[in-house]
């Protein structure tokens, strides 16, 4: 089994991403493809291949100075439990584009201990946090 981890953006499996973030991910469900593609146009991607299939992804959303947000991780069910998610945030986050930042923001149901090994914590000031949220963006016609 060989496992690659890539930036490239010609790389990436389209098909196989939009559906498991519409049809498998709790936060996007309903995920128009012409929104995914736009969303990876202004991402920083990387993503995780076994013997030359993508079975992960993740996208930092970032002005590559200051801030980024980590948005859209996931393995495939046949890949997980081998590490290869963690090394895909890994590979991600050591990325030149990714360092010296000053804040870099995620939001998980599940994952915060998975998260805490790569230094993340909970809000430092949450009271200063604001949210405009919109669940059922994708059901609109837009």
């Amino acid at each position: 089994m060989t496992i690659e981890f890539s930036t490239d953006p010609a790389r990436l499996d389209l098909d196989a991403i939009h559906r498991f973030l519409s049809e498998e991910a709790y936060w996007s469900r309903g995920l128009p493809r012409e929104v995914l593609e736009r969303a990876i146009a202004g991402s920083l991607c990387a993503a995780a291949y076994q013997d030359g299939r993508l079975v992960g992804f993740a996208r930092a959303v970032t002005d590559r100075a200051t801030f980024a947000y980590l948005a859209d991780v996931f393995m495939l069910p046949e890949a997980r439990g081998l590490g290869i998610g963690k090394r895909l945030v890994a590979f991600l986050l050591d990325q030149p584009e990714l360092q010296g930042l000053r804040r870099m923001l995620l939001v998980t149901a599940d994952a915060h201990s998975l998260y805490a090994r790569f230094g993340f914590t909970e809000l430092a000031a949450p009271e200063r946090v604001m949210e405009r949220h919109d669940p059922e963006v994708y059901r609109r016609k837009m």
